[in-house]
């Protein structure tokens, strides 16, 4: 059992601004909301509050974080729905959770959630020593210590490169496979040392952890996040009900591209050039509510480290398309 204090440990990001957003699309009664990155409830618990007519569906693939949640969230009985999926599965979550199969509201905070990061036997955290894990939903799949094990020294450098960004990627890849006869990595611990002798010393000195990138991209690989992500978003905005809002929140430039362009091919016309009229079935499907990606500002992110790197976006569903979920009433 986790030992985190759901009471007092865990503060949303952007609480207030997701709110705003999302709050105008479910006033009324029946409304559902889905927190499709459910982690311990915290933005959940901020819809079910300040919109008494709503219903949130809760996703999430790690069993330990639904288990939270749901005691946290308890006191609102059946307006609130915990649901071990993962997040790309929204549209088969609403179809057997809703009578339209669509919503009104849904949100996407991506990345690493609090419980994993702050639970070190989990191994998310390259500042605490403890088992290569990285799995958020731990009863499937192979850890990073497996990853690590397993891959060829090509596909550890593609790793690193692709969702590290991490341009010592070759030197790090390279010194994981000469260690693997004698000195297997399988501890947090070991992975940073290796990262730190293996990125010259000026690069140490600016930005953070050096390791930071190279503990990003092992948690994107084993956990299949940016595959996910390409059919979750698209999922999610299938599954919206018209005049509803989607937001989404992602903390690294790779997330945030696909955000960016799942949301952009929505707003604008895919009227054929020469044509005359606009047809309703070139529209756009989406109205974008941000200008850009929104950032947290200094307050928040004092109040809030993990805010420090939040891109936000956001839309509203205008119209159906031929594989749009049926409207609600």
């Amino acid at each position: 059992m986790s030992q985190i204090d759901t009471g007092g440990v865990h503060i949303p990001v952007l609480a207030d601004r997701c709110l705003e957003l999302l709050a105008p699309a479910l006033r009324d009664a029946g409304a559902v909301c889905v927190d499709a990155t459910l982690g311990l409830g915290g933005h959940s618990e901020l819809v079910l509050t300040a919109c008494p007519g709503a219903t949130v569906i809760g996703i999430d693939r790690d069993p330990a974080a639904l288990e939270l949640a749901r005691r946290r969230l308890a006191r609102f009985g059946d307006r609130f729905t915990a649901i071990h999926a993962v997040y790309d599965e929204i549209g088969d979550v609403l179809v057997e959770h809703t009578p339209t199969g669509s919503a009104q509201g849904i949100l996407f905070d991506l990345g690493v959630s609090s419980l994993q990061l702050d639970e070190a036997e989990r191994g998310f955290a390259y500042s605490q020593d403890a088992p290569l894990d990285m799995r958020m939903d731990q009863t499937r799949g192979r850890t990073a210590a497996e990853l690590l094990a397993e891959e060829s020294e090509a596909e550890l450098r593609r790793i690193l490169y692709r969702f590290g960004e991490e341009k010592f990627a070759p030197r790090i890849a390279a010194a994981i496979v000469a260690r693997r006869g004698t000195d297997p990595v399988r501890r947090s611990g070991q992975l940073v040392e290796i990262v730190r002798e293996n990125i010259p010393a000026a690069a140490r000195r600016k930005g953070g952890n050096p390791a930071k990138r190279t503990f990003q991209a092992l948690r994107v690989a084993v956990n299949a996040e940016l595959e996910v992500l390409e059919r979750a978003i698209p999922a999610g905005i299938d599954a919206l009900a018209v005049g509803g809002r989607i937001v989404v929140m992602s903390y690294q430039s790779l997330e945030d591209r696909i955000v960016k362009r799942a949301l952009a091919a929505g707003s604008v016309s895919t009227t054929p050039a020469g044509l005359p009229v606009e047809l309703p079935e070139h529209q756009p499907y989406l109205r974008l509510l941000t200008r850009g990606a929104e950032d947290a500002d200094e307050a928040e992110r004092a109040r809030n480290p993990r805010s420090a790197s939040v891109r936000l976006r956001a839309a509203e569903r205008l119209r159906p398309t031929h594989h749009h979920r049926p409207e609600s009433s």
